[in-house]
Order: C-alpha cells, then structure tokens, then sequence
C-alpha cells in the first residue's frame, strides 16, 4: 500500500483499511515489543514470572519502578509496554476481583479475571477518540481449575500458554522455549530456563539487580518475590 493510502486509514482505531487491518492496534503492537522483556513459565505446581526492568541510567532507583502487579489473592501479572497505560488495566482488574468477591463470596477464576481485562482493552479498539493500551500482559494465576498463564493483546485477544513472552525479544524466547521447555519443570528449573530465555533476549546485558518474579502456586497466593529472595534464587539456579 502507499503510505499516502495508509495515511487515510490510520488516523482512527476504528477505521479499516481495505486489506481488513487497523493500523492504530497494530501500532499498539510495536509499542509492546519495544517494551522490556517479560516471560512466563508453567511448573510443576505454579507459574513463574520473570521481567527485566532494563534501567537506563545509574541515577534511577530501580525499586521505584514495578513492572509485575498483584492482581488479587491468587492472580498477578507482568506487563511489557507502557507501564502508564498497564497501570489503569491492572486497577480496573483488581476493581473487577473486588467486585466478584462481594458478589459471589469468592474468588473470581482466573480466566474470567482475563477475559474482564481483554474486554477493557477491546472496547478501546471499537470507539473513536480514544486509543488502545500500549501494553501487553501475561497473567498468572492459581484457582480451583488449577494453575494458569495467559498472555493478552492489545486488540483483545488472549492466548493461554505453558511458556510465553511479551515485549523485546520475543521471537528468541519463544524459539528457545520451544527446544527446551518441559511441562514437569520444578521451580528452580522454571527460573533458570527463564533466566536463560531473558540472558538470550537481552544479549547477556541483563542486571540481577533489574530482575523482578512474581511467583503463584497452587495453595498459595501470588506474591512478588523481595530483592534479597531474587538474588538467593538466581544465585541457587547458577
């Protein structure tokens, strides 16, 4: 297509283009993948979330930037983009689990808890004078149908996964996930493929002390892992 056809069609989100695309998603799609690295790994009994905060400069205090959010008791995520826009999807889920809990008296499952976010940023793809979220999501949760991982769009769509990636660097992640991972992974073994995947993804100029996971298992809540706990496990996995 010429760029001064593409131009017509990629003022607004909700205007396609003849070939059926929507330039404003698709441009929300690159936001993504120039966002930091993150990966998701399924274990044995729980999920691992691995995120690479990539600080640019020695000035910044890296514990003011949070990249992996408690959702609710059970779920959390990791999110690769634009962390301003990931905030309001991550509030708007944690509105959402509230909300079930005190209509349900119980905890939402976890591919609901999805589905409630991909509406959110699908409605931001239908209307004009917004745009959609610069960012992507992987989900881990625990609830009774088990463990979880689920990886959104910025279009809508999710995908639920064993292993996954978002932002900088996927395409290498996914390719080693594919050689390598194993659904009967402990996790220790989880951590290091991760570690791995993020060490390829980066060129090897990761930082453990950029290195944020988020951990769920089954019987147990999620929670983010303290510094001292990360550097202990990537030390054990070593």
């Amino acid at each position: 297509m010429h760029p001064d056809q593409q131009m017509a069609y990629d003022r607004a989100s909700t205007v396609f283009s003849p070939d059926g695309r929507l330039f404003q998603v698709e441009y929300a799609r690159e936001a993504v993948k120039r966002g930091t690295t993150a990966v998701g790994l399924r274990f044995k009994d729980g999920v691992v979330l691995i995120i690479d905060k990539r600080i640019s400069s020695r000035l910044v205090e890296a514990r003011s930037i949070d990249k992996i959010f408690k959702m609710d008791e059970h779920a959390g995520c990791a999110t690769s983009g634009l962390v301003a826009d990931a905030r309001v999807i991550v509030d708007r889920a944690r509105l959402e689990c509230q909300m079930h809990r005190m209509t349900y008296n119980e905890q939402i499952s976890v591919p609901d808890l999805v589905k409630k976010i991909c509406d959110l940023m699908q409605n931001y793809t239908q209307y004009g004078g917004i745009r959609p979220f610069g960012t992507s999501l992987l989900v881990a949760g625990a609830d009774g149908q088990g463990t979880h991982l689920f990886e959104t769009d910025p279009s809508g769509a999710l995908m639920a996964y064993k292993a996954a990636s978002i932002g900088a660097g996927r395409n290498a992640v996914m390719a080693l996930f594919e050689e390598k991972y194993k659904e009967d992974l402990t996790l220790e073994g989880a951590i290091a493929l991760g570690m791995e995947a993020m060490t390829k993804a980066t060129e090897g100029q990761i930082k453990l002390e950029t290195v944020e996971i988020g951990l769920v298992q089954a019987g147990e809540g999620f929670r983010k892992l303290e510094p001292e706990e990360v550097t202990a496990r990537l030390g054990k996995g070593k």
